[in-house]
């Protein structure tokens, strides 16, 4: 049965943690809506997963640091970025002003 849905429609609201749903899972595959309100990785938190991710900022900001790189990466709509496996990165913070969506692809996720 096919599924009909919109990424921009039934935002959860602002809450203490970023929102995930899944929005596909296969072998190996995992696509996610992630929805975020004015959210940062804790501080001293890094994250370090085994398997890449491609990451696309649908709405709002974001700004990403990578661990060991002076600069950080500042994320507009449209703008997408491939994370290697064991690539250490956290969020710096993300729009204060209205939701942040992203789409996340895990690759090789739960292999």
């Amino acid at each position: 049965m096919i599924k009909k849905a919109n990424l921009f429609e039934h935002l959860p609201k602002a809450a203490d943690e970023e929102n995930f749903e899944t929005l596909l899972e296969t072998s190996g595959l995992l696509l996610e809506r992630i929805i975020s309100h004015a959210h940062a990785t804790p501080a001293g938190e890094w994250y370090d997963q085994d398997w890449p991710e491609w990451v696309v900022l649908l709405q709002g900001s974001a700004c990403l640091q990578i661990e060991d790189e002076l600069e950080p990466i500042l994320l507009k709509p449209g703008d997408y970025l491939h994370l290697p496996s064991h690539l250490r990165h956290r969020v710096e913070w993300t729009d204060p002003k209205q939701p942040t969506i992203w789409l996340a692809l895990h690759v090789g996720h739960g292999e």
